[in-house]
């Protein structure tokens, strides 16, 4: 064949290998997850049809995060948002949302899932008063310690990814089908496993683990930090190694973000182990799922017990 004629022929190739590239059919899901553990549940549901960012990580505080370019140009080509909502990212995604200009992924969009509007919210106070230090008013917005809920917002998310993407509704259907009852039988395993937790006394860091000692049955007496948000004091510690005289406390919770200087100075003197505990994927080393995120919460909370 002479070259003459192979041209117009390469030419059509081209033309069509472009279309099949930028059709829509083809492409990934784009979601935008402001938590690891959101983007860890997204790719568990979405598979290989979606591309998941995290705009941040375990080891960030996610009250204080900059609505840097980086995540603008990401939001602002995301199908999909989700997020814990509940004001706990009032500081940067509202400045998101507007510099992305991106109408699929603002509120009350099928693109939109705010997870506060989706579980049964723990904390909410009778009254705010900020002079209380960083008080959530729609409820404590950390709400992915509790296993249930994570069942709660996959059901949402499926359904969500099927309404945004329907050609690949069936997959996205199966995925959930597969996920649902596997997370269920997890559940009722960790349940089994943590039962001799119920009761344990524990202070904590911050008021981030409302939902897990809730979801296992622990009692919190204390937190490192006098009012939350504000970082804790030298007089506050004092009053709480004070007062550990009247109660049996096994442990001292913080999370891999929050800086261990009090919780050590506190186990210093009391003799009680101070712990981190997963509260995200990638928050510890075992902490490379959702699953293995409950599965190590668990062994170190069971570790700290030990007589």
């Amino acid at each position: 064949m002479r070259i003459a004629t192979l041209l117009p022929l390469v030419s059509i190739l081209a033309g069509a290998a472009v279309v099949f590239e930028a059709s829509p059919a083809h492409a990934k899901l784009r979601i935008f997850s402001c938590e690891p553990e959101w983007a860890a549940l997204a790719e568990e549901i979405g598979g290989s049809r979606v591309e998941v960012n995290s705009a941040t990580s375990a080891h960030q505080d996610v009250h204080y995060i900059q609505a840097r370019p980086s995540l603008i140009s990401k939001l602002r080509r995301a199908d999909l948002l989700i997020c814990s909502g509940a004001d706990l990212e009032i500081g940067w995604l509202p400045a998101l949302l507007r510099k992305a200009s991106n109408a699929r992924v603002q509120p009350g969009q099928p693109g939109h899932i705010d997870v506060s509007k989706i579980v049964p919210m723990l904390g909410v106070p009778s009254s705010v008063d900020r002079a209380g230090g960083d008080i959530h008013p729609y409820g404590n917005p950390h709400t992915q310690t509790d296993p249930h809920n994570i069942a709660r917002v996959a059901a949402e998310l499926a359904r969500r990814l099927q309404q945004i993407d329907p050609e690949e509704a069936e997959f996205y259907r199966q995925r959930y089908a597969e996920f649902a009852p596997r997370w269920e039988k997890a559940i009722a395993g960790w349940e089994t496993r943590g039962a001799p937790l119920r009761g344990m006394k524990i202070i904590t860091h911050h008021l981030a683990w409302v939902y897990m000692t809730h979801w296992l049955g622990l009692d919190v007496v204390g937190q490192l930090e006098d009012k939350p948000g504000i970082p804790p004091t030298a007089g506050h510690l004092a009053d709480l190694l004070a007062g550990l005289a009247e109660q049996k406390v096994e442990v001292i919770v913080r999370a891999s973000y929050q800086s261990e200087r009090p919780s050590e100075w506190l186990s210093e003197r009391s003799g009680i182990p101070a712990v981190v505990i997963p509260h995200a994927v990638g928050a510890t080393p075992g902490a490379k799922d959702l699953y293995s995120m409950f599965d190590d919460m668990l062994d170190r909370l069971l570790e700290a017990r030990k007589p």
